[in-house]
């Protein structure tokens, strides 16, 4: 997997000396940055005396990080710890899957204390933050960076591990629908599959179970949905109210844009989540001629080509509006 050799050494070198590692994902992770960052963590801290921390700036109960709903089921969760339980000044810091260091959340600031600081992530788009940065846009997910990494780290893949690596493999490819798949994804798909996981129980933990509020959010979210035929947009919004109201969460709806997609006329998808400040989490979508990572970037986001995001304040349909002009300024080619 192409990054250069020296890049590669660097990473491995860091992580192999370190006498103490914090991990961390971006902020309201996805299956990606989690089953990344448990794959990791586990495999830094077998067979050696290293103090390891893990986890993202997110909700914290009970003295433990609220993990989404769907990634319930992994191994290793009560290792995570919130931002609060991370030791200071870590001789390396690892950020998986953060485009930029803003998406670390509050952990930034612990990232700023660490001697050295590893970026591994594949998104093209983003700042150029880090000591060593470990960015492989050609990969389908981190957890195929995270899988070399591993293995050049000379440890083997156990059962669980290769349950988190395929978490992350598997969300972050559609299940190997989109177009971001390679041949090496296929591999690395069979090759988790060979270690003796369960893959048809993960897929239905992941997107076949969900809570009876869901469905009800789902509902009103489809209820509101509108298309923009101008630009060939689809979008809808889940509010804070409902949520609460449902007692869901905002990584429990993340499936919702999947929904949104398969309408036949539209080649974007949109949907806009309120987050508790009253901000919103945006989540693009594309089928084949408009680069919504491009259209993120010109809204204080990133991503890739055909699925990307940003965050933004002020009304929804504000935002709503924004993106339908971003898109048509990237049907113009406009910068």
């Amino acid at each position: 997997m192409s990054a250069g050799d020296a890049v590669w050494e660097r990473a491995v070198e860091a992580l192999a000396t370190a006498g103490s590692v914090a991990l961390a994902c971006h902020v309201d992770p996805d299956g990606d940055g989690i089953g990344s960052m448990l794959a990791l963590r586990r495999a830094v801290a077998a067979g050696r005396d290293v103090h390891v921390d893990a986890g993202w700036a997110g909700d914290v109960e009970g003295g433990g990080l609220v993990v989404p709903t769907p990634y319930a089921f992994l191994p290793d969760l009560e290792h995570l710890s919130g931002p609060d339980g991370f030791k200071p000044a870590p001789d390396v810091f690892v950020a998986l899957d953060c485009a930029t260091p803003e998406r670390l959340g509050c952990l930034q600031a612990l990232a700023a204390q660490a001697a050295q600081v590893l970026v591994i992530d594949h998104h093209a788009a983003g700042a150029e933050f880090g000591d060593v940065r470990l960015v492989v846009p050609d990969a389908a997910a981190t957890a195929e960076i995270v899988t070399d990494l591993i293995d050049r780290l000379g440890v083997t893949l156990d059962r669980d591990i290769a349950t988190c690596l395929y978490v992350g493999l598997v969300t972050d490819t559609g299940r190997f629908t989109y177009s971001s798949v390679t041949p090496a994804s296929m591999q690395l798909g069979a090759r988790l599959l060979a270690t003796g996981i369960d893959q048809a129980w993960i897929n239905r933990q992941l997107w076949e179970t969900h809570s009876f509020g869901y469905l009800k959010v789902l509902a009103s979210a489809l209820q509101r949905a509108a298309f923009e035929p101008g630009v060939g947009l689809v979008w809808t919004a889940v509010t804070q109210a409902e949520l609460t109201g449902a007692g869901v969460s905002l990584a429990e709806t993340e499936g919702l844009i999947d929904v949104l997609r398969t309408i036949a006329a539209a080649e974007c998808a949109l949907v806009c989540k309120e987050q508790a400040d009253g901000s919103w989490q945006a989540s693009l979508r594309s089928k084949r001629t408009v680069d919504v990572g491009a259209v993120a970037q010109q809204l204080g986001g990133g991503g890739h080509v055909y699925a990307a995001g940003f965050e933004a304040s002020g009304s929804l349909e504000d935002v709503v509006a924004a993106v339908r002009d971003a898109i048509a300024a990237e049907g113009r080619g406009e910068a």
